[in-house]
């Protein structure tokens, strides 16, 4: 017999497809054929598909032996295949967070709203404001239309005077000690200089005197100059100062303020003042907490880099913002009475200054006020009294325009009243230069 005819022990020669012949095409002895499909559905190929031939042309195909496991802790010496050469395949991607969506544009600002904080590079971020507080006026509007006509600080007849003297020439050494006024008060400065003003009790026109010196400051220089209140018991300064509405406090600036805000995010926050120069009130017009002394340093230490000038209207002594600020100040302004107990208590704050570790009393300066053309102590006297301390007295004479209370208007303060001022803010600027 030909051995290609022989099958393999178990296997019938009937079920060993011929070469070239799928196994499945055969069938085995006894088992029914596989139905055949229709021509339509078998599958359209040119190839000619080979007869089955006979039993003799039958060739036994080996069947494979599994090779036996290698023993636990043995290599594998079996010839490995190219799969096995190949990499595994990479992991699935793990899902990752969302893509973060556009971020919205931001709003634009409402009107009355501070500028948003500039983040400077390098600097810590600007804090964000809450929303801004309504605006609150200074003053009652049938108040305001009850105040008139503002009174002109001169009479008629004095005014007429002045005009025939410019005529003459009479007035040329008026000249020339206002020049030399105006250079005093418009000194360089290198780093902002703080100018505290007091009294030792109120109604003595010390908030009148911190509006005339901020005026003042802002008309003679060319940078910044904010004027500051803090004195939270319902102050005026903002009435004299014109402002109409306020709406941030000092209170307020000591939690916004940031080193990385510009000087433009700074004045977004304060009043600007009518003829220049900026206000920041102590409080919105009403009854609050009363500004402390850690509010006080915060705002002061953090607004004088950004103006040359701070004119500050503290609350009056012995309080301890009164204290801190005539203590930390570059040069102090004191307002005395002219009345003989007013004169008497000056001297007493005067006495306790001098005995300052620093010495304040060298950069002190006191304003003495007249409140009525009919001041019966002697001007001369009670100056001589103050001056013994050391001190410069400037005497600030009645004027009509600011006895009667309202916005002060600087075009209609009397001629001897610009003069004083402006004595006064020279005095007390030559004394901050001089402070390092």
């Amino acid at each position: 017999m030909h051995p290609a005819s022989v099958a393999p022990p178990g296997v019938h020669p009937a079920s060993v497809a011929p070469p070239g012949v799928h196994p499945a095409s055969v069938t085995p002895p006894g088992a029914h054929p596989a139905p055949v499909p229709p021509p339509s559905a078998a599958p359209s190929s040119t190839a000619p598909v080979a007869a089955p031939s006979s039993t003799s042309s039958i060739q036994p195909t080996p069947i494979p032996r599994a090779a036996p496991a290698p023993p636990k802790g043995a290599r594998s010496t079996a010839p490995h295949s190219a799969r096995d050469h190949e990499a595994p395949p990479p992991p699935p991607p793990e899902p990752g967070p969302p893509a973060p969506r556009p971020a919205a544009p931001a709003p634009a600002p409402s009107p009355g709203s501070p500028p948003a904080p500039h983040n400077a590079p390098g600097k810590p971020p600007a804090r964000t404001p809450g929303p801004p507080p309504p605006p609150t006026p200074t003053l009652d509007p049938r108040l305001a239309l009850a105040l008139g006509t503002p009174a002109h600080g001169d009479t008629a007849l004095r005014r007429t005077g002045r005009t025939l003297r410019k005529l003459t020439g009479s007035a040329s050494r008026d000249v020339d000690e206002g020049a030399r006024l105006a250079q005093e008060v418009q000194q360089p400065v290198t780093t902002g200089r703080v100018v505290a003003v007091t009294s030792i009790r109120g109604g003595v026109g010390k908030t009148t005197v911190s509006a005339l010196l901020g005026r003042t400051f802002t008309h003679y220089r060319h940078d910044p100059v904010l004027t500051l209140e803090a004195d939270a018991a319902l102050g005026t300064l903002p009435v004299r100062m014109g402002a109409e509405t306020v709406r941030w406090a000092c209170g307020d600036l000591a939690r916004i303020l940031s080193p990385a805000m510009r000087l433009t995010d700074v004045t977004g926050y304060l009043v600007p003042v009518s003829g220049g120069g900026w206000l920041l009130p102590a409080s919105q017009g009403r009854v609050g907490a009363p500004l402390d002394v850690p509010t006080y340093r915060t705002v002061t230490l953090a607004l004088r880099r950004y103006f040359a000038v701070t004119v500050v209207d503290c609350e009056t002594l012995p309080g301890d913002v009164a204290r801190t600020a005539m203590d930390t100040a570059h040069a102090r302004v004191v307002v005395a009475p002219m009345t003989a107990e007013g004169v008497n208590g000056t001297r007493l704050v005067l006495d306790w200054l001098g005995r300052l570790p620093h010495s304040a009393l060298a950069t002190t300066v006191v304003a003495l006020t007249a409140h009525s053309p009919d001041m019966t102590l002697h001007t001369k006297s009670a100056t001589a009294h103050l001056r013994e301390t050391g001190v410069t007295v400037v005497p600030l004479g009645y004027d009509r325009h600011l006895a009667a209370g309202g916005p002060i208007r600087t075009e209609r303060l009397a001629e001897a009243t610009r003069a004083s001022v402006t004595r006064l803010a020279a005095e007390a600027m030559r004394r901050a230069v001089q402070v390092r």
